[in-house]
C-alpha cells in the first residue's frame, strides 16, 4: 500500500514558466527526432509482398500490444514492491510514456517515468532501482532466448559472452556490495559531483536490492521471457508470410534476441542501425534473399520500436497535467 501522506508545512511552490519551456521543448525536439527517423525506416519499404499476409502483420502487431501489456504487470509488481499501489490505468500510462524516449542511449530515456511518482511520494532512487532491474532482466531474458539458436549465431557468440559478463557482474555488484554503508560514508565527503554521483547509485542499488529475492526475480524473468518471446514470434508469423520456407520459432527467437543484444551493446540511440544489420544479415543466413530480409527487418521495426515509440507519444499526452 501507499505510504500515508505527509501533510506539507506550506503548499508547494509553482514550477516556474522556463523550467515548464525547458522541459517541453526537449520533448518536442525528441518528438521531431522521432519523427525524422521513423520516415527514414518507413521510406524504405516495399509492402507488395506483404499484400496477402496482412492477417500474419495484425497478428505480430497484436503480440507486441501483448508485450506491452505484460511489461505493465511486471512495473506494476514492482511498484506494489516499492509499497506503493496506483490504478491499472495511471501504471500504464507512466509506464509507456516512457517508450517515447526509446531512441535514446540505452533507453535512459524512459526514465522520464519517474517525473510522473514523485508528486505521490516515489523518490527519483525508488524507480531507478526498479528500471534497472527491469533492464537487467530484460537482458538476461534475451540472451536466454538468443541461446535458443546459439547453434546458428557463431558470428555474434561473443556479443552474448560480453552480455553474460555484464549482466553477471552488474547483478553481483547489486547483491554483494554494501550500497547502504557506501551511502553513509558519502557523508563525510565534502559536497561535489563525486559524491553526488555515487550517493545516487548508491540510492539505485539499495533500491534495486529490493527485487533480488527469489520469487521477484522469477516473476520479472517468466513475465520477461513470455513478453519478449511473443515479439519474437511476431517475426516469425510475418517471416512465413515473405518466405517460402518456414522460420522456426527458435530461430525467429535467436535473430530476434541477438539483434537486440548487439543494438543495446551499441549504445546507439534506440539500436539504430546495428540491430537492423544484424537482423536482416540473419535472416539472409537463413535462406531470404537480401530484398526479403531488409523488408523483414524494417516490418519488424515498425510493429515493435516504432508501436512503442507512437504509444509512448500518447501517453505523454495524456499524461501531461500530470507533472
Amino acid at each position: 500500500m501507499s505510504s500515508p501522506a505527509v501533510m506539507p508545512a506550506s503548499p508547494p511552490a509553482a514550477v516556474p514558466v522556463w523550467r515548464r519551456v525547458l522541459v517541453y521543448g526537449v520533448f518536442a525536439l525528441f518528438a521531431a527526432w522521432c519523427i525524422k527517423a521513423f520516415w527514414h525506416d518507413i521510406a524504405q519499404i516495399d509492402l507488395t509482398p506483404l499484400k496477402t499476409g496482412w492477417m500474419a502483420v495484425l497478428a505480430a502487431g497484436a503480440l507486441s500490444l501483448f508485450n506491452y501489456a505484460l511489461r505493465v504487470w511486471r512495473w506494476r509488481l514492482y511498484l506494489n514492491k516499492l509499497g506503493h499501489t496506483f490504478s491499472l490505468r495511471f501504471v500504464a500510462l507512466t509506464f509507456m510514456s516512457g517508450f517515447a524516449f526509446t531512441l535514446s542511449p540505452g533507453k535512459l530515456g524512459e526514465m522520464v517515468r519517474a517525473r510522473y511518482y514523485q508528486p505521490k511520494g516515489l523518490s527519483v532512487a525508488a524507480t531507478s532501482g526498479a528500471f534497472f532491474i527491469e533492464r537487467l532482466l530484460d537482458l538476461l531474458v534475451m540472451i536466454l532466448l538468443a541461446s535458443a539458436a546459439l547453434v546458428d549465431i557463431q558470428a555474434y557468440r561473443s556479443f552474448l559472452w560480453v552480455a553474460v559478463a555484464l549482466v553477471g557482474s552488474l547483478l553481483a555488484s547489486v547483491a554483494i556490495m554494501p550500497w547502504a554503508r557506501i551511502d553513509q560514508a558519502m557523508g563525510a565527503i565534502p559536497v561535489g559531483k563525486v559524491r553526488q554521483v555515487v550517493k545516487a547509485m548508491a540510492h539505485m542499488f539499495v533500491s534495486a536490492r529490493q527485487f533480488l529475492t527469489p520469487g521477484m526475480l522469477v516473476a520479472g524473468l517468466l513475465l520477461g521471457m513470455v513478453s519478449w518471446g511473443a515479439e519474437a514470434v511476431g517475426l516469425k508469423l510475418v517471416a512465413d508470410v515473405v518466405g517460402v520456407q518456414p522460420l522456426s520459432v527458435s530461430a525467429a527467437m535467436g535473430i530476434y534476441a541477438v539483434a537486440i543484444i548487439v543494438g543495446a551493446l551499441s549504445f546507439l540511440p534506440g539500436g539504430l542501425g546495428s540491430t537492423e544489420a544484424v537482423m536482416a544479415a540473419l535472416l539472409f543466413a537463413h535462406g531470404y534473399t537480401m530484398p526479403q530480409a531488409i523488408l523483414l527487418t524494417l516490418v519488424c521495426r515498425l510493429l515493435t520500436l516504432w508501436l512503442a515509440v507512437l504509444i509512448g507519444w500518447l501517453c505523454v499526452w495524456a499524461l501531461r497535467g500530470e507533472a
